[in-house]
């Protein structure tokens, strides 16, 4: 079984939940961890019983640009970490804004680069400077990529005819473990608030949803201006807003608190606030846009729904009804007892890669 090299440089969020339990997963098979001193699960990536190199990255605007004159070492840093601990694969988790500048000396220096690909294209709304020249250069030194829905699978070979993609799911983030919590809200909208996420079609929709159900309870939480993207959003009534960074440890209370989650995206590569919800027994409400669709569709976990605010008030009305909530929350957990399965996502990530080197 070939030894692999796990590269993460990113300090919160999703990449970093997603490096970790993928890297306890890896880890019996032969790891090494390359990860920034920085990441707030730096405890968690210690803990782990493998070889690992931590890299000072940053914390603000002025440590990135000063970053840019340690990028050579780092990038040589690296290469030699991976030579001393025999691994001749470095998987990315997460492309990180430095990834573009050390990417390529890993593929100078004979070592087979895989990054996993989260995005393909720029959200709509989304600053897209130096997005493709960024895409770019991760791809080009790239033996194989990862990718975890079709709609990113097919920008991606768009962008590079021939590479071997590497179709995983993406898993449920739940280092601490499923919470089980009592139900404190009716419906949550949950993640970075950004254009592309449709938070003005929710407020749209949740009037006529109120009509319907006078008592009815939304609580939306997340990093960003929410006013700004839907202006009266948190004067509706029945609605709570949060605007603040949800810390790893609360996140999956704060999902199973919630009856239902609701994801009104404009457009998606794919949700991994999705499988957090599934893994809690928590049904999903989704606009079928990108890899939402492929990451709902077929479970019985939720509903798919036009990016409109009346089918979105609709779908959401449908799963207060009792006869359709509790086998829609039967269906999530199923769904996302496979989404917890990390082990079996490592090894198909160890096959997938093993085939496209010998390919």
């Amino acid at each position: 079984m070939t030894r692999m090299l796990l590269w993460y440089w990113g300090r919160r969020g999703g990449g970093a939940q997603f490096a970790l339990n993928l890297a306890r997963a890896l880890a019996p098979g032969g790891l090494a961890l390359s990860v920034s001193r920085q990441n707030e699960l730096i405890g968690a990536l210690r803990a782990l019983p493998v070889p690992r190199q931590e890299v000072s990255t940053y914390n603000g605007v002025a440590g990135f640009v000063a970053g840019f004159a340690r990028l050579p070492r780092l990038s040589a840093r690296l290469v030699r970490f991976a030579r001393d601990e025999q691994t001749p694969v470095v998987f990315s988790a997460m492309a990180h804004p430095w990834t573009p500048f050390v990417a390529p000396a890993l593929a100078r220096a004979g070592l087979a680069f895989v990054p996993a690909i989260h995005d393909a294209v720029p959200h709509p709304g989304d600053p897209a400077v130096l997005f493709d020249w960024r895409l770019r250069r991760e791809l080009a030194p790239a033996r194989a990529a990862v990718v975890f829905s079709d709609a990113v699978a097919e920008a991606v070979a768009a962008r590079r005819p021939g590479l071997k993609l590497i179709r995983l799911a993406l898993g449920a983030h739940l280092p601490f473990g499923t919470a089980t919590a009592e139900k404190t809200t009716d419906f949550l909208f949950f993640g970075r608030f950004r254009r592309y996420k449709g938070l003005d079609l929710l407020r749209d929709a949740w009037p006529a949803l109120r009509a319907a159900h006078p008592g009815a309870t939304l609580r939306v939480v997340g990093e960003g201006d929410a006013e700004a993207l839907a202006p009266g959003l948190a004067s509706l009534p029945g609605v709570t807003l949060e605007q603040r960074w949800v810390p790893d440890a609360e996140m999956a209370a704060l999902v199973a608190a919630a009856r239902v989650l609701v994801l009104p995206y404009r457009e998606a590569s794919q949700s991994g606030v999705l499988p957090v919800a599934l893994a809690s027994g928590v049904p999903v409400v989704a606009t079928e846009v990108g890899g939402l669709s492929e990451q709902l569709r077929g479970t019985g976990a939720g509903l798919l729904v036009p990016p409109e605010p009346a089918a979105i008030a609709a779908a959401m009305a449908r799963l207060l009804d009792p006869a359709a909530f509790a086998p829609a929350v039967e269906a999530a957990r199923k769904a996302g007892a496979r989404l917890n399965d990390w082990d079996g996502m490592a090894a198909q990530l160890r096959e997938g890669i093993a085939r496209a080197l010998r390919g």
